[in-house]
């Protein structure tokens, strides 16, 4: 198994660039220390863990602590994702929150039954993203403190 780099890294999948740089921006203002990177697509999500393709230089691109997925996203989605993320060894274990504009019982559902930490509903404003980055924050940093 690939080591985590100190600072925890968290990978961002949204195929949406004003989604992606909303989240970054929220990391950032949170003033918690995280490596913020965003993937925009689930084979791209893949290509980092597996380090292929651009991401083939694995000291460039360090082992995520958490994964914000978004479910609807091109080329491969993020429920195909979430399946291949929990039956992978290697990836079993790193928390998944999806993180989607749905607010579908069923898509909320479906997301925990495939393996899902949580599931979260996009804010609608960026002080709603910011609470919600630091709740996922600290979560992040509770769980990794009691591992």
């Amino acid at each position: 198994m690939l080591r985590q780099a100190t600072t925890p890294t968290v990978l961002i999948a949204d195929d949406s660039p004003d989604d992606c740089l909303i989240a970054m921006r929220a990391w950032e203002e949170s003033h918690l220390e995280f490596d913020v990177r965003c993937v925009h697509d689930g084979r791209e999500l893949l290509d980092y863990l597996l380090r292929r393709r651009k991401y083939r230089a694995i000291s460039n691109h360090p082992w995520p602590w958490l994964i914000l997925l978004d479910l609807n996203m091109p080329r491969k989605d993020g429920r195909t994702v979430l399946v291949e993320l929990r039956s992978h060894p290697e990836w079993c274990h790193i928390p998944v929150v999806v993180f989607s504009d749905s607010s579908k019982p069923q898509d909320i559902q479906n997301a925990e039954t495939l393996g899902a930490y949580d599931f979260i509903t996009k804010p609608g404003t960026f002080q709603e993203y910011q609470h919600v980055i630091n709740e996922l924050g600290q979560m992040v940093l509770t769980k990794k403190g009691a591992a």
